[in-house]
């Protein structure tokens, strides 16, 4: 029940939160979810239960979803933590959400570059953050350093690995690209 309690509280903090974010009076969201103001006031203070269909008018009026007001309290949804392939000699955060139409990463390289070369439809840019980066691409071999970045046809076989010791990277990558990339398929 301690949950149930702390969830609620959480999504009475996230209406008056919104509420007060877009400027809006108890009164002016009130008309919108066409509650009472003084309805809409003990929901926010805690006086009154929350009904779902009190919810969902609420969360229409705020622009957001049910989803939105309800979800977890956890810090999911802000802290980003990194996955670990020790079998690639990578560890990756995934910076961009489920969705989005490119895919940003920052990635721990320590393996050394691998002999088979990939090929994708698309293009990948990186920058390196730290240390240097061995790409391969088809008959080239090009060490990119900290603070340089590379930008290339991912239809040209390529491959990257860590130059001198670990680097990292922070990367941006199309579907095709998060896929070959991030997905553990291959290198």
């Amino acid at each position: 029940m301690k949950q149930d309690a702390e969830l609620e509280e959480l999504v009475r903090q996230r209406i008056r939160g919104l509420r007060i974010a877009r400027g809006w009076s108890l009164d002016e969201l009130a008309a919108r979810c066409h509650l009472s103001p003084s309805t809409l006031s003990r929901i926010e203070t805690g006086h009154r239960r929350i009904a779902l269909d009190q919810l969902a008018s609420i969360a229409r009026a705020l622009d957001t979803s049910l989803d939105q007001l309800v979800e977890s309290g956890s810090d999911e949804d802000v802290v980003i933590r990194p996955h670990h392939n020790d079998a690639r000699g990578t560890t990756t955060w995934l910076l961009s959400r489920e969705g989005a139409p490119m895919m940003v990463a920052k990635m721990r390289v320590t393996r050394p570059v691998p002999a088979d070369l990939r090929v994708h439809p698309g293009r990948d840019w990186f920058t390196v953050l730290s240390g240097a980066l061995t790409l391969r691409l088809g008959e080239r071999t090009i060490v990119v350093r900290a603070g340089e970045a590379a930008e290339f046809d991912t239809m040209v076989p390529h491959a990257f690995g860590a130059a001198e010791g670990p680097a990292e990277i922070l990367c941006i990558l199309d579907h095709a690209g998060e896929r070959s990339h991030l997905n553990h398929n291959h290198s």
